[in-house]
């Protein structure tokens, strides 16, 4: 146990609990979710559904459960997101300003919005002179193996990171705005890092990343690098051993998805 495990145990949990509330909300927009009497009431007053029993309570738990998945991924995934970028303010002395990284864009209607990545690590911040000289080696590693041009690796000022607990999403949008986001992030004097906390990353989308000269960290335990490796970048370069946090309170976790599970699965 360290002193901070309470702290980032509760980080961590704190956005799953939020699925324990989840309702379906069948098309009907940012509103509410349904109650099961709100489900049958809809589906009763529709010929075409109540024909075929669609107002079945079964059928609402079975929407219940496949969007509270969703939403349970989601949510470890933000929990993921503020612990790593937690983790990089306790180890690194930074600042929350100093470990957040965004910038804006002007969309066709002439709009500025902010775009934001889940962590940054800027050298000149960090004071401690060994773990900013080891984090320039990392950075010199990685970026050796995506053949990043060496005149841009001497522009680089620190890494910024998109943090999620897994990518198996075929979502176009998404792979987009990730691959506009690298290319700010090297424009701007940052080396962008995917780090995933799992090893569940779509191969097709792995590739196209690297190819946009993304780093890609992983959930590997097989004593990878730390260039291909979540856990031994973070024990190796930041300074904490994040796998072995997991499995000190894996129990927990355990519990508590079991909990919004079994909520996710009655019908009330």
């Amino acid at each position: 146990m360290t002193a901070d495990d309470d702290r980032y145990v509760e980080i961590l949990v704190a956005p799953i609990r939020v699925c324990a509330a989840y309702q379906p909300k069948l098309g009907r927009g940012p509103k509410a979710g349904l109650s099961l009497t709100d489900f049958q009431s809809m589906y009763q007053r529709d010929p075409f559904y109540s024909w075929f029993g669609l107002d079945n309570p079964l059928m609402y738990a079975a929407h219940k459960a496949a969007g509270g998945m969703t939403s349970l991924y989601r949510q470890i995934g933000i929990g993921c997101e503020r612990l790593f970028r937690q983790i990089l303010q306790d180890r690194l002395r930074l600042s929350a300003e100093q470990s957040q990284w965004s910038y804006a864009i002007t969309g066709a209607n002439k709009k500025s919005r902010t775009l934001r990545l889940d962590g940054r690590i800027p050298l000149a911040d960090v004071k401690d002179r060994s773990r900013r000289a080891r984090i320039a080696r990392w950075m010199g590693a990685a970026g050796g193996e995506l053949k990043v041009d060496a005149d841009v690796m001497r522009a680089l000022r620190g890494t910024v990171f998109e943090v999620r607990q897994g990518y198996k999403s075929k979502d176009s949008k998404r792979q987009n705005a990730d691959i506009a986001n690298a290319a700010t992030a090297y424009s701007q004097g940052y080396l962008p890092c995917v780090v995933l906390l799992s090893n569940q990353m779509d191969s097709d989308i792995y590739a196209r990343y690297r190819s946009e000269q993304w780093v890609i960290l992983t959930g590997r335990l097989d004593g990878a690098g730390n260039t291909s490796s979540t856990y031994a970048f973070a024990n190796e370069v930041i300074g904490y051993d994040l796998a072995a946090f997991f499995e000190r309170h894996a129990s927990t976790f355990r519990a508590e998805v079991a909990k919004i599970l079994e909520a996710l699965l009655r019908t009330e």
